[in-house]
């Protein structure tokens, strides 16, 4: 394809897909954080404009786009201070659905994912646990096999799209002889199936559209058609899958911070003070160099991160320094953000004391910050 002709396109989506957050998301996400939660039916009106797994090939429902149409949808939905839309989002398209492309098989995917990119069925990924958060070596769910069935019995929580999703991707030891290693495996697991319970939708500090739930497993009965990729090779599919997943939070949170920055940009232009704008004051104008440039510095990491896993080239080091990366820089430069609107940063009628709570988990899920330098620090000390 034409290099120019290709930006050409993604510029026209990006412009298709701002237009659609400010006519059906912006007038409608205050509510949606009080109701914890984003009704279903906007799901289908996103499936409809294409803005679900984009990047999913044609035979499978999808439009057969690239990576960068998908981050597209992120980006936009994090500028305009949708991050939990972003992060139900970047955990149904960017996660569960190329978990079931890369490791299902033809009927999984057939049954899946043409649901799944017209927002009919919505994805969960089901890792942590109560006792085992970045530690999947920790985890107690398991599935044991009796016959021809397999009984799965546990709990997960902080669970994204937890009460919304009708497909929980559940990972469980199918082999307690051996490490979790060794010995875990991941279930396609429907929503309606008898012995499976939705808990409460969890009270956060931020994010709160994202339904972020309990999950209880209770003698699930399952076969091995609803085993996705290898059995006991779950963790190995886990570990192939999470660089898509690190890059994808990387790019939500520069998107964010730039959200944040025009902001306060906006803000100190039209505040008074000291006989004129905010602008007039040196320091107003160094804390909004400091943070573009900060912005624009991740930004290229991102575009150089992409372009590798377009190539299927991306490493689990790049893209562990892309997202602890941005996630701190996502922080920092939010909370100069906040600073410059002083006391007004602090009321909750100002949209930029959303970006600041909504930003703190980035440097959380998808694998904590610390644990994003323990991978890149022992890639170091190996070479």
């Amino acid at each position: 394809m034409n290099p120019m002709l290709d930006d050409q396109e993604v510029s026209l989506f990006r412009d298709t897909v701002r237009g659609f957050m400010q006519k059906e998301v912006a007038p409608h996400y205050e509510q949606w954080e009080k109701d914890k939660c984003i009704p279903k039916s906007f799901w289908l009106k996103m499936g409809e404009q294409g803005m679900l797994c984009a990047d999913i090939p044609e035979e499978y429902g999808g439009i057969g786009t690239d990576f960068r149409f998908n981050m597209v949808v992120i980006e936009e939905a994090s500028r305009a201070g949708f991050a939990a839309l972003a992060t139900n989002l970047t955990v149904h398209s960017d996660i569960c659905a190329h978990y079931i492309l890369n490791m299902g098989n033809e009927a999984q995917k057939h049954k899946y994912l043409p649901k799944m990119v017209s927002g009919e069925c919505i994805g969960a990924i089901c890792m942590t646990e109560p006792g085992a958060g970045s530690d999947l070596q920790g985890m107690k769910t398991n599935a044991v096999k009796n016959g021809n069935e397999w009984r799965l019995n546990g709990s997960k929580t902080f669970i994204t799209n937890g009460q919304n999703a009708s497909l929980y991707i559940v990972a469980a030891r199918t082999n307690l002889q051996v490490k979790a290693a060794k010995g875990l495996s991941l279930f396609l697991v429907d929503g309606d199936k008898a012995g499976f319970q939705r808990g409460q939708n969890l009270h956060k500090m931020g994010q709160h559209a994202a339904d972020t739930s309990e999950l209880f497993f209770e003698d699930v009965i399952l076969s091995d058609e609803d085993i996705l990729g290898p059995q006991d090779g779950g963790f190995i599919a886990l570990m192939q899958e999470l660089p898509r997943e690190r890059l994808a939070l990387a790019v939500g949170a520069v998107s964010h911070a730039e959200g944040a920055l025009y902001l306060a940009t906006q803000y100190v232009k039209e505040r008074q003070a000291f006989g004129g704008p905010l602008t007039n004051l040196q320091s107003v104008r160094f804390s909004l160099a400091e943070m573009a440039t900060q912005v624009e510095l991740h930004k290229a990491l991102n575009e150089k991160c992409k372009g590798l896993l377009m190539e299927k080239a991306l490493s689990t080091e790049l893209a562990s320094m892309a997202k602890y990366a941005a996630t701190d820089m996502e922080c920092k430069v939010i909370d100069q953000a906040l600073q410059l609107f002083g006391g007004y940063g602090y009321m909750q009628e100002y949209p930029i004391s959303r970006f600041y709570v909504d930003a703190r988990v980035q440097r959380i899920y998808g694998g904590t910050n610390e644990i994003m330098k323990e991978i890149i620090s022992r890639k170091l000390v190996a070479d």
